[in-house]
């Protein structure tokens, strides 16, 4: 599955109708950005289970400033409409694809059972 862009308006959609969402923060002046973009697309070829959303921080300054983005490119990872994964800076493809593995693996379930025993 290729990349798709969300939208502020999309974004809840996106996330409510998808178990695992990875959303990449960019911009076109960013030269990271430019570098992770490949990478990003690759992996979104490589696992179609998983939907690859960017957000175009110049076009969606709202969403972003929404998301508390501060550099970019940001990476999240949504799992279970939970946010388990937000870093910013570039990945490599063995590093990303490091995460990917991760988010897939989380058990949300024991992550909030986990969570519910934390004291407040």
């Amino acid at each position: 599955m290729a990349t798709i862009d969300i939208t502020e308006q999309s974004f809840a959609e996106t996330l409510e109708n998808n178990d695992i969402v990875f959303v990449d923060f960019w911009a076109a002046w960013c030269g990271p950005c430019r570098m992770f973009a490949p990478i990003y697309g690759t992996a979104a070829e490589r696992h179609p289970d998983i939907v690859f959303a960017k957000v175009d921080t110049e076009a969606e300054q709202a969403l972003a400033a929404a998301a508390h983005i501060t550099a970019i490119p940001t990476l999240m990872a949504f799992k279970g409409k939970t946010l388990v994964f937000s870093q910013p800076g570039a990945l490599n493809a063995t590093g990303f694809e490091e995460v990917i593995q991760e988010v897939k693996n989380l058990d949300l379930n024991k992550l909030r059972a986990d969570a519910a025993q934390q004291p407040a």
